[in-house]
């Protein structure tokens, strides 16, 4: 954590300054703004603390409740949901409160006796390390706990506005302020008043019955799988042995997925309900909690569930749904209309809870928006960049539904066919882990990347972390882990193998030409006055150990000024690590300590070439460029149609 930059804080210094216009902001919803969201879940709370970040951005989030969500549905947290809490400084806490998955039991009927189950499998959750961070289960509920906290603490100050219903808007091209949105309140003393209020920009994160998106016009395409099921949160005793493993259950009677929740005594268990009758007309939503119950007692046998105290319950049908367009825009409009109305979570995708995705893709899908508007809204890019949404995370959603299709119906399936569950879980790990997308070259990727220069930091997919050393204090840490919910792009620059303090290289070269050059979109891009980081976060990361060259052998770009005090940053100028003498003591000490002195070169394990590399990422954390020190052009043409304002 860097502070002091803007001067000595004696408090905490998570709490960040308020900006003079924000200190004493209204908390009250105001009558104009720049962006109105819509459901303080999880799509729509990233989304608002991503924008919190900014306070020159007038933006409010709005929901029907009259207060925090205080028992979320949604519980399963994939590794890149704890990367991404990671960026928004709030990861650790969220590790130490959570449920860890590390293993899944399977089981299956017991040939010698097919009515009674019996454990045939476990398997490593994450066995080809995608994540040096962990599958959790934890609460939503807490979820929007700390991304609420990271929007009190913000500069912005933003508040979350309880207790407004969205009900319709209408565009009114040519206007400031173009969505007219009509809302109800359902707070209990001013109950149905009725408010309009004005945007330039709304996104409708408010569930499987989107207003929103049915005031935009998006229809679902829609896949109804014939199955049922109850799931439920209980305090049971039992003597079943993997209680506290996640388990996936195949019996002759039915299957049960088993997750056990944070705490150590709750557990959350999905009991298979069985086909539909075609005509059942949603009469299997009637069925009493004590018959969920039995049935999951009949999947157990040989083993029993003695329920103590249910939390929450429900019975749902399995129904996939993806929306045709994540915007206003109509096809025939793409190319010459900008959107002004977005709808993300599950306003445009909902399917089986299962496989624990609806969260995590939510997540995502309101951070790839909110940074994005955050770069229109605050003067860098013109509104065309905004079609992105639609055309990175539709994409996405549809993959997740034909995931959820084929694991939700081998959940449900007796017969397994050719691959047993488990293989499939395990061949599969990369997409419920949250890594399997991959953004395809357009305007955010580009087309002419070098993959071969960092054949680890696959083009479109989230930047891999790895650890390195500072050069300024010798801490090990995490390059990735660096990497914060600012709105900020990453220029991570790999140096050759020239050492630091050669008066030439290509690393030296690349340097000047970045921190001088009219072409450099650090010096294009960067608005007059502003810090030389505030656009563009410059990294550099030496082949060599971090005691084998000066602090000051890094050129200056990599040592920017900051702050009204105009402070020198020491802290973006990084080496491998490999600490003198370490190969002695492994040799002299083995086996006892083979691990503890490991050399970690992040050039070998990441396949970076010796010859350097540049390595662009988006402010949500995906490789947007990879190119050599000497592709100045290259860089320079990538970023220029992306700041391009007058689009």
């Amino acid at each position: 954590m860097q502070f002091h930059h803007y001067g000595y804080i004696s408090g905490d210094p998570r709490i960040r300054l308020a900006d003079e216009k924000c200190a004493d902001r209204d908390p009250n919803l105001p009558q104009v703004m720049d962006v109105l969201i819509v459901g303080a879940g999880p799509a729509g709370m990233i989304a608002a603390a991503q924008l919190s970040a900014f306070p020159e951005i007038e933006a409010r989030i709005i929901e029907s409740r009259p207060g925090r969500l205080p028992l979320g549905h949604a519980d399963g947290i994939q590794p890149r949901s704890v990367e991404t809490f990671q960026a928004f400084g709030f990861a650790q806490e969220v590790i130490e409160e959570g449920y860890h998955i590390n293993e899944t039991a399977f089981w299956k009927p017991d040939p010698s006796n097919p009515d009674h189950i019996k454990r045939v499998a476990w398997t490593e959750d994450d066995p080809a390390g995608i994540s040096e961070f962990p599958h959790l289960i934890f609460n939503q509920a807490r979820v929007l706990d700390y991304f609420r906290r990271f929007m009190e603490r913000s500069r912005s100050r933003m508040p979350v506005n309880f207790g407004w219903q969205f009900e319709s808007l209408e565009i009114e091209d040519g206007e400031e302020y173009p969505v007219v949105c009509h809302l109800t309140s359902t707070r209990e003393e001013t109950f149905g008043e009725k408010k309009t209020v004005r945007a330039k920009y709304v996104l409708g994160a408010d569930g499987a019955t989107s207003r929103v998106r049915s005031a935009i016009g998006a229809k679902n395409s829609k896949v109804i799988s014939n199955h049922a099921g109850g799931v439920a949160d209980v305090l049971v005793d039992t003597d079943f042995p993997d209680a506290m493993t996640k388990s996936i259950i195949h019996s002759t009677h039915g299957s049960i997925l088993h997750i056990p929740r944070e705490g150590g005594y709750l557990f959350r268990t999905y009991v298979d309900l069985g086909d539909l009758d075609e005509n059942d007309a949603h009469q299997i939503r009637n069925t009493p909690l004590d018959e969920i119950i039995a049935k999951g007692n009949e999947i157990l046998s040989p083993y029993h569930m003695d329920v103590k105290e249910v939390a929450w319950w429900s019975v749902y049908e399995v129904g996939h749904r993806v929306t045709e367009r994540f915007d206003d825009v109509l096809p025939e409009e793409r190319g010459s209309k900008d959107p002004r109305v977005f709808i993300a979570g599950d306003a445009c995708h909902t399917h089986s809870a299962k496989a624990g995705q609806g969260m995590n893709v939510s997540m995502q899908d309101g951070w790839n928006l909110a940074w994005k508007l955050a770069q229109v809204l605050r003067g860098y890019s013109s509104p065309s960049l905004l079609a992105t949404y639609n055309t990175e995370r539709q994409p996405v959603a549809q993959d997740l539904i034909d995931f959820d299709l084929e694991w939700s119906g081998r959940m449900a399936a007796s017969d397994e066919g050719d691959e047993s569950i488990e293989d499939f879980y395990v061949r599969t790990w990369e997409f419920p882990s949250g890594f399997r997308t991959e953004y395809k070259p357009g305007l955010l990727v580009a087309h002419d990347a070098k993959q071969e220069l960092a054949t680890g930091y696959t083009l479109g997919k989230r930047f891999k972390s790895y650890r390195v050393a500072r050069r300024s204090d010798g801490n090990d840490l995490h390059l990735g882990h660096l990497h914060e919910a600012d709105g900020r792009w990453r220029i991570y620059v790999f140096a050759d193998s020239a050492p630091a303090s050669a008066p030439e290289s290509k690393l030296r070269t690349f340097a000047k030409w970045l921190a001088q050059d009219e072409a450099s979109p650090v010096v294009r891009h960067t608005k007059p006055g502003d810090d030389v980081n505030s656009v563009f976060d410059v990294k550099v990361i030496y082949q060599q150990g971090h005691h084998e060259f000066e602090l000051l052998d890094a050129p200056e770009i990599f040592r920017p000024r900051v702050g009204p005090l105009q402070l020198e940053d020491k802290n973006q100028i990084f080496g491998i690590i490999d600490i003198e003498g370490v190969a002695e003591k492994r040799d002299s000490l083995y086996p006892l300590t083979r691990n503890m002195f490991a050399k970690e070169d992040i050039f070998e394990a990441r396949g970076i070439s010796r010859d350097g590399a540049v390595i662009v990422v988006r402010p949500d954390m995906y490789v947007a460029h990879i190119c050599g020190l000497e592709d100045t052009e290259s860089l320079s043409a990538f970023f220029e149609p992306i700041f391009d304002l007058s689009k």
